[in-house]
C-alpha cells in the first residue's frame, strides 16, 4: 500500500500535488492542520509498504519513523524543517534543506524537473517565499498576471491550514488537496467556488485583523496577541507573514488565545535575517519548526514573560 503523509498547509498540499500530477497512484493520505505535524503516529504499515512523508519535521516523528522502518515499511522523506539526527535506513530516502530559502514544494521541484512548476511557485508563496516564487516562475516565463494569481493562490491555500482543529478550517487539507487534484492546474481551480469560499474568508479574516495592536512593538520584535475566536486561529499565520512584509526589520510573535488560557504562537524571524525562529521557539515543550519560521503549539500564559525573554535574547532588547 501506498501512503502520503503530508503537512496540511501550502507547501504540503502543493507538493503532492506536484508528485501526484506526475505520477498518478492510489494511495491513503493522512494529513491535519498546519500545526498537527506528528502525523507519522497515524500510520501503521509493513513489509511491502510504501510511504512518501512532506513537508512535517523529521524531528518530531522521529519515533514513528524508526518504527515504521523496524516493520519493513520504505519511506520517501522530503522536508525542509529542523531534522535532528536522520537515521541511516536501506529503506530510508531523505531529501531535506534547512535552508531559509527553500521550501517543500521547491524541493519536489528539482526533483521532477520543473513538471509541475506552477504548483511549485504556488506552495513557495503559500510559505512566504515570494522571492524565490518569483525568481522561479520569472524563469519559467510566467506572466506577470500569473504570477500575481499564484500568489493569491497560495497565500490563501496556506490560510485555510492554520487554526488548532479542523472545526476552525474552511476545508479539510484532504478534501481541498481533491479539489486542487481534480483542478490539476491553479488557474482551473481559481474559478472554483471552493477559492472563491478561501479569497473571501482570508479578505474578511484579514480586515478584522488589522484593528489589533501591539503588546510590545520595537525596533527588534514585536508580539501580537489574538483573541479565542475563530477568525483569529485561521488568520494568525498569514497576519504573521505580512507583518514580517510590513516591517523586514524586526522579528514577529503572534499569540493566539486558546480555551484554556494558553497561547497557540507563530514566532518569524525578520526577513532580513532568516534564522533563529526555531531556537527561540525550541525552548518550549511544544515549539518547533525552521530558522526563518516556527511555533508554539501551546504556551502556558505564565510563560509569556519567557518567551519574550527569549525573543530578546535572539533578536535583541531594544524596547
Amino acid at each position: 500500500m501506498q501512503f502520503d503523509v503530508f503537512n496540511g498547509d501550502a507547501d504540503g498540499i502543493c507538493s503532492l500535488l506536484q508528485l501526484r500530477l506526475t505520477h498518478p497512484l492510489a494511495s491513503q493520505r493522512v494529513t491535519g492542520v498546519k500545526r498537527d505535524i506528528a502525523l507519522l503516529d497515524r500510520v501503521s504499515a509493513g513489509a511491502g509498504d510504501q510511504i512518501t512523508v512532506l513537508d512535517i519535521s523529521m524531528a518530531k516523528n522521529k519515533t514513528a519513523l524508526e518504527r515504521l522502518l523496524s516493520a519493513g515499511a520504505a519511506i520517501d522523506y522530503v522536508d525542509h524543517h529542523s531534522a535532528g539526527d536522520i537515521p541511516q535506513h536501506d529503506n530510508l530516502s531523505v531529501t531535506i534543506s534547512e535552508a531559509p530559502e527553500v521550501c517543500t514544494a521547491l524541493l519536489i521541484n528539482g526533483r521532477l524537473h520543473g513538471a509541475h512548476v506552477e504548483w511549485a511557485v504556488t506552495g513557495a508563496f503559500g510559505d512566504n517565499l515570494d522571492e524565490p516564487a518569483r525568481q522561479i516562475a520569472s524563469k519559467a516565463s510566467f506572466a506577470e498576471s500569473s504570477i500575481i494569481k499564484l500568489k493569491e493562490l497560495g497565500v490563501c491555500v496556506n490560510y485555510n491550514g492554520y487554526g488548532p482543529s479542523l472545526e476552525d478550517l474552511h476545508f479539510h487539507p484532504e478534501a481541498l488537496y481533491e479539489a486542487l487534484y481534480a483542478a490539476a492546474t491553479p488557474e482551473a481551480f481559481i474559478g472554483s467556488d471552493e477559492f472563491r469560499t478561501l479569497r473571501d474568508g482570508y479578505l474578511n479574516d484579514i480586515a478584522v485583523s488589522l484593528a489589533i495592536e501591539p503588546l510590545i512593538d520595537s525596533a527588534a520584535f514585536a508580539v501580537y496577541q489574538l483573541p479565542n475566536a475563530a477568525w483569529a486561529r485561521r488568520v494568525s499565520g498569514v497576519f504573521s507573514n505580512d507583518l514580517v512584509r510590513a516591517h523586514p526589520a524586526r522579528a514577529h510573535a503572534v499569540l493566539t488565545e486558546q480555551d484554556d488560557g494558553a497561547f497557540l504562537v507563530s514566532v518569524r524571524a525578520p526577513f532580513h535575517h532568516r534564522f533563529g525562529a526555531e531556537k527561540v521557539c525550541a525552548q518550549f515543550e511544544t515549539g518547533g519548526g525552521r530558522a526563518a519560521a516556527a511555533g508554539i503549539n501551546r504556551l502556558a500564559a505564565g510563560d509569556l514573560d519567557r518567551l519574550i525573554v527569549a525573543l530578546a535574547a535572539e533578536y535583541g532588547d531594544q524596547r
